[in-house]
């Protein structure tokens, strides 16, 4: 942990003398290619970029610098540098947010969690146990967020953890857990489940509703990708990833007793503690529910009637993804809990507290710059020196691929949001100069940068089960290293390049 909190320092410093040398640099240094707009946007650019990855200040407060310094420098006036700021895609991680706040304040959440944990088929297999918490927290981290999927999910880990140990102790055996090679494997399991659950929905991760957005500001020609659409492929996805990590994970640290004393016990006692489902659950749920219909109905109206009919545009007219989230995020301050006390399902403050605040800033500073980079096209002058460094015209699969592992690479040294920040207006635009579709490479890249398995400064569920002490560096790294191969070669390309196709009609 000392060591961590040393690199980490050490990576604040660099970043915050080389950022604005970098800028200066570029400012200083003549590109007879670029515009002087242009010229000024890639020097805001190189300091936003550097800050993002070394974080010197905290992300959110980049992104709100970058646009700042953009109307400063004469890129762009405020109206224009700030107003992706207004995003519509804002206030669908907005509604998503509000809606994951319900489950979490109504304890809708851990009765999801429990139930899964406390099947009959789980029981108190070892195995069966592993796959349950990763299944729990992998269906969790599909709509609320993946950090506050891993807190809840710790403590339900560690108890499992001391059961084992009291069982041993019982038999005569005693065991050091932070050596036990089955609680590495369940912290890993834990960590990387809500990592690979968010893939599943555009609210899941703000990596796959960034790319939604930069597809809708960059490249507005391209065919518009649903809600449902990006649930086809993302569940494909998540399906294969948890089977990877799954087997990799059990291979690497499996369990040395067949049965678990009191594992299934401890998880009946937790959800007995739950009590009856509560008025507050019951309206959360059917407000989740109701964001869940919306969101899904677009496709399946589209397969009955066709993508272009009348009744689906009209449906769309009305009642867009956006508008879902929030319909179910604002239904919870109306639905009333006890109303003599004028209770309801969601109050202002707790409301208002689980709106991440700083991500949906760090999402509207990401749009701005990518916005001003396709406006005054940088970003086609970029786009067109990778063409060049590519040989001209590269095959599509090496495309993909290269950008999908740069993705990759980043999100291990940084946040996947900011890593999908800086890469993804440069992957769309470079897509656009070499002629193809840039939704294969968008939804490659966030499918990528949720694969942050090697380090703990990869993704918040990473360093929260490092915190435990029961996961030593070496074995996340290795683990890490294998499920990141396995899951970009063997996933994450055959997904874009056919299915992602296949789904949107061959665009």
């Amino acid at each position: 942990m000392k060591q961590d909190a040393s690199f980490d320092r050490k990576r604040h410093i660099f970043g915050a003398i080389m950022g604005p040398l970098c800028a200066l640099l570029i400012w200083v240094t003549p590109i007879e290619s670029l515009t002087p707009e242009q010229h000024r946007l890639l020097a805001v650019m190189a300091l936003v970029a550097i800050w993002w990855i070394t974080e010197p200040v905290a992300i959110p407060v980049t992104s709100l610098l970058g646009p700042t310094l953009c109307v400063l420098v004469g890129v762009a006036p405020m109206k224009t540098a700030f107003d992706s700021f207004a995003n519509p895609m804002i206030f669908l991680f907005m509604g998503g947010f509000l809606i994951a706040k319900g489950m979490m304040v109504n304890g809708l959440d851990k009765r999801i969690a429990y139930g899964i944990m406390s099947m009959k088929w789980v029981g108190d297999s070892p195995r069966r146990i592993f796959i349950a918490m990763g299944v729990a927290c992998m269906i969790c981290s599909g709509w609320i967020s993946n950090t506050a999927t891993a807190a809840m999910m710790f403590p339900i880990a560690l108890g499992l953890l001391e059961a084992i140990r009291e069982m041993m102790a019982a038999n005569g055996k005693k065991i050091d857990l932070s050596s036990y090679k089955y609680a590495t494997g369940l912290m890993l399991m834990t960590a990387y489940a809500c990592s690979i659950g968010g893939v599943l929905t555009p609210i899941g991760t703000p990596p796959n509703i960034i790319m939604l957005g930069f597809l809708g500001e960059l490249a507005p020609q391209a065919p518009l990708v649903s809600f449902f659409d990006w649930m086809v492929w993302g569940f494909v996805a998540m399906v294969a990833y948890f089977v990877v990590a799954y087997v990799v994970l059990w291979k690497m640290f499996p369990a040395d007793v067949e049965h678990i004393d009191g594992a299934h016990e401890f998880i009946e006692r937790h959800a007995k503690e739950l009590g009856r489902w509560t008025r507050a659950q019951k309206n959360t749920l059917f407000c989740f529910g109701l964001a869940v219909v919306i969101w899904v109905a677009p496709g399946i109206l589209s397969m009955l009637y066709g993508s272009d009919s009348g009744v689906v545009k009209e449906f769309n007219k009305f009642l867009p993804e956006e508008m879902a989230a929030m319909i179910g995020g604002l239904l919870l301050f109306f639905l009333p809990v006890n109303t003599k006390t004028g209770e309801m399902t969601l109050s202002w403050k707790d409301g208002c507290a689980g709106i991440e605040w700083g991500t949906l800033l760090l999402f509207g500073g990401g749009l701005a710059m990518g916005s001003l980079m396709y406006t005054t096209g940088l970003s086609a002058w970029v786009g067109e020196g990778i063409r060049d460094v590519l040989g001209g015209h590269p095959s599509e699969l090496m495309f993909v691929a290269l950008f999908c592992v740069t993705g990759l690479l980043l999100s291990e040294l940084t946040s996947h949001t900011a890593a999908t920040n800086l890469i993804a207006p440069i992957a769309i635009s470079t897509a656009l100069s070499l002629g193809f579709s840039p939704i294969p490479v968008a939804v490659g890249l966030a499918l990528s940068t949720s694969l942050g398995f090697m380090m703990p400064v990869s993704t918040p569920p990473n360093a929260i089960v490092y915190a435990s002490g029961y996961v030593p560096i070496t074995k996340m790294i290795k683990s890490g290293v294998i499920i990141d191969i396995i899951g970009i070669f063997l996933i994450t390309i055959p997904v874009v390049l056919l299915l992602v196709k296949l789904v949107m009609g061959g665009n």
